[in-house]
């Protein structure tokens, strides 16, 4: 069995604390423990990365073609098609490229990332569809939300159909896009709809995100998108209760100068309320995203309140020394918890 350090520690941790309670005896826990084998190099993120700056590099390499004067002619000349003929260019280039990502994925399952950067090459090629479909379309109304809503539901479509989180991310991103631009064309790009600005919108949809989510994490065809999607909500929301702490509901820059402090206590508090809640549901239910996600922006939270209303009127050696040490015991309880249940007696 190969597998990573980390993973080793944990796997025998656990074959440590089933011989201590008697569940199993000395003879086979050491036969388990020799069964574990350690990876001493971690290939499964060099093949992660190695796709992903892969993809990064021919798409340098494409645009790399612009400089060279008989790729250029080319280009012009394919600008010159008509948009009825691009559009069915990129989509013919998608359907080759889905078609291509989905027979591998079926030969060869295990080859997660290899798989992934497929799907990821159509997913850049379905955008040229999108936008030529939205020139052969254009009507000239600025209503060009639309088109990144059929951009979301394509990219749900195939994300859904090919299993691919990736292109499921695409499409959540699609969605979130949508949603700004749609409330932006409906209040007549102003800086507020339903009087929320665009951070308290994005609180919303972030809410709805996660709930939602958490909702259908049994469902089983849902189970693959449960973890970008909840990430993708968490986002949403806890990024824009950050920029509400410190903005508020405003919309104009001269309004948020002349507010108080005790105007935007409510959003900070607000903030703080949700970041305990997503800590106290990742301890309950054991999600380390949720526990994570609250962690990290309680701190966020604590610290950005301490710049806000202390930082010119306190010691900056002080503050720092203060940051410091709340990191020292923050690491020093990380470690500890790490430590629990480990021993020196039988594996090294």
């Amino acid at each position: 069995m190969k597998v990573s350090r980390k993973e080793a520690k944990v796997i025998r941790s656990a074959i440590r604390e089933w011989q201590q309670s008697g569940l199993v005896d000395e003879s086979l826990a050491s036969r388990l423990d020799q069964n574990v084998e350690v990876m001493l190099f971690d290939w499964k993120k060099l093949a992660k990365y190695s796709f992903w700056i892969a993809v990064l590099c021919f798409l340098g390499s494409f645009f790399g073609l612009f400089a060279i004067a008989g790729f250029m002619s080319l280009v012009e000349a394919f600008m010159e098609w008509p948009y009825w003929l691009k559009f069915l260019f990129f989509l013919s280039a998608s359907t080759v490229i889905f078609r291509i990502g989905y027979l591998l994925q079926k030969q060869s399952p295990e080859k997660l990332y290899r798989n992934e950067a497929v799907m990821l090459i159509g997913a850049i090629s379905t955008l040229g569809v999108v936008y030529q479909l939205g020139q052969l379309l254009n009507q000239n109304t600025g209503h060009f939300s639309v088109l990144i809503l059929l951009a979301c539901l394509s990219y749900g479509v195939l994300g859904f159909v090919l299993r691919s989180p990736l292109i499921w991310l695409f499409s959540l991103i699609s969605f979130g896009s949508w949603m700004g631009a749609e409330t932006g064309y409906l209040s007549g790009w102003g800086a507020y709809y339903l009087g929320m600005n665009y951070p308290l919108r994005f609180a919303f949809l972030g809410v709805v995100m996660v709930l939602g989510t958490l909702s259908l994490e049994k469902v089983e065809p849902f189970k693959m998108f449960f973890k970008t999607t909840l990430v993708m909500g968490l986002l949403d929301l806890f990024l824009s209760l950050w920029i509400m702490s410190i903005f508020g509901n405003y919309g104009d820059i001269n309004q948020w100068k002349v507010s108080g402090p005790m105007e935007l206590l409510q959003w900070s508090v607000l903030f703080g309320v949700a970041a305990l809640g997503a800590i106290f549901h990742g301890l309950k239910f054991d999600n380390g995203a949720m526990r994570g996600f609250g962690i990290t922006f309680l701190f966020i939270n604590l610290y950005t309140r301490y710049f806000e209303y202390f930082w010119d009127s306190s010691n900056k050696t002080i503050f720092f020394g203060i940051l410091g040490l709340s990191f020292w015991v923050v690491g020093s309880k990380a470690e500890k918890i790490w430590n629990l249940g480990k021993g020196s007696h039988l594996f090294k």
